[in-house]
């Protein structure tokens, strides 16, 4: 069995291997070369932009790959969903195709872009969202550099965006959303309907979310009284942490798995409630 992978070139590219990296899957991309090796003899994998991906794997040139729901959308693509992974360039979160018009434009909302022009690398999904709304408009393909076209080459654009910045950086406002984006884990329907490659793609997506999942989490470890025992666990962003009991004397350990966000806040109560030798242990990998 072998399983043919594709992996988005582009902007996913270097988080798209860093994440396969900690998953335990090594991908070498060799310089101008498209077939990347791996560390495992069951895949081969291809390197393809993501808006074409879809594409691709739909008419069986791939067996599965990773793109973004945008482009499966803009390719109107009949493929299996097989997961999301909620991952982009440079964050662990989902992105945003926004409508957007220069600073101190007369456009307010999609229902002023009648009869106007808007620039777009997504003319599909641009044409499926006006037509949702009930407005007609000229859609034209944009090349790239989509945010210097306003005012003078287009009314309106639809551009992606993660942060925000350089819509900012060119004086434009956003009136709408067009879609919230990840990225997906996508496969070919005769190739999902095989039993060998289905459950290998079903291993490289436990052990893809298995680091996405712990993005945000920690581990952390201290030591408390018996008596105390209730009062901490009180203060625990957690329902079942694992308690155990020490050697010597009336003591536990507390082991609690959580999210990263407010323990500078928590660590001080936790102290002021008796616990001590309280550590922090990063989490690479959680599978559920």
């Amino acid at each position: 069995m072998q399983l043919q992978l594709g992996i988005p070139k582009g902007s996913l590219q270097d988080s798209t291997l860093k994440i396969f990296k900690e998953a335990g899957y090594n991908i070498n991309v060799r310089s101008r070369n498209y077939y990347p090796s791996i560390d495992d003899d069951e895949i081969s994998c291809m390197l393809i932009r993501a808006q074409e991906m879809a594409r691709y794997v739909e008419g069986g040139q791939l067996d599965c790959g990773l793109t973004g729901l945008d482009w499966i959308k803009e390719n109107r693509a009949d493929v299996v969903e097989v997961c999301e992974l909620t991952y982009a360039k440079a964050s662990y979160s989902k992105i945003k195709w926004v409508l957007a018009v220069k600073e101190g434009s007369p456009y307010k909302s999609v229902k002023d872009l009648e009869g106007k022009t808007i620039a777009t690398e997504v003319v599909n999904l641009t044409k499926d969202y006006l037509d949702s709304h009930g407005v007609s408009a000229n859609v034209e393909f944009s090349w790239g550099t989509t945010e210097v076209k306003v005012p003078d080459l287009a009314d309106a654009i639809v551009e992606i965006t993660e942060t925000g910045s350089s819509l900012r950086a060119n004086n434009l406002v956003v009136i709408d959303t067009v879609l919230e984006t990840s990225t997906r884990f996508i496969a070919n329907k005769k190739a999902y309907e095989d039993p060998a490659k289905r459950k290998k793609m079903e291993d490289i997506i436990m052990m893809l979310k298995s680091v996405i999942d712990a993005v945000p989490k920690v581990c952390i470890m201290m030591n408390v009284p018996e008596a105390k025992l209730s009062e901490i666990l009180a203060l625990l962003p957690t329902n079942n942490p694992t308690v155990s009991h020490l050697a010597k004397g009336e003591w536990v350990d507390i082991m609690a798995v959580i999210d990263d966000d407010g323990l500078r806040e928590l660590f001080p109560k936790l102290k002021a409630h008796g616990a001590k030798s309280i550590a922090q242990i990063p989490v690479n990998k959680i599978i559920d």
